[in-house]
């Protein structure tokens, strides 16, 4: 099982437990799924409450809040406890595609030229960063 559990899964696995996560939340128990959501549930608990978009109960929604707190601990058990520590591997043809953009770095969890401190500032920086700051 432990082994099952620790090797690489097929990327389409999160959309199938999410396809059948989200329609059974709606229909057994009425509730609506989105870690989104908890954003504005969050401003709701923390600013005045003289904001109309805020003024609703959002305690009633406050199982938005555990499940939240589930997938960080999710994530650091994972981490801790499943985590094999080994450098991501990409396909050769993937790795020469993303070489012809510049990104060659494959170490980490995510490439060096795209996500650091020093790429950031860059131009290309920011339009990831504003760009998919739209996107969300």
């Amino acid at each position: 099982m432990m082994e099952t559990i620790t090797q690489p899964w097929p990327w389409y696995t999160a959309g199938i437990i999410i396809g059948l996560i989200v329609p059974a939340l709606l229909i057994l128990g009425n509730k609506h799924f989105g870690i989104s959501a908890n954003l504005r549930h969050a401003c709701a608990a923390c600013l005045p409450s003289n904001i109309p978009f805020f003024k609703y109960d959002w305690k009633k929604e406050s199982w938005n809040f555990f499940f939240v707190g589930g997938i960080l601990v999710g994530g650091i058990i994972s981490t801790i406890y499943l985590g094999s520590g080994d450098a991501v591997i990409v396909h050769p043809d993937l790795a020469k595609e993303l070489a012809s953009y510049g990104i060659t770095d494959f170490s980490g969890m995510v490439p060096v030229q795209l996500f650091s401190f020093e790429t950031l500032f860059t131009t290309r920086g920011l339009v990831m960063m504003i760009g998919g700051g739209f996107l969300v």
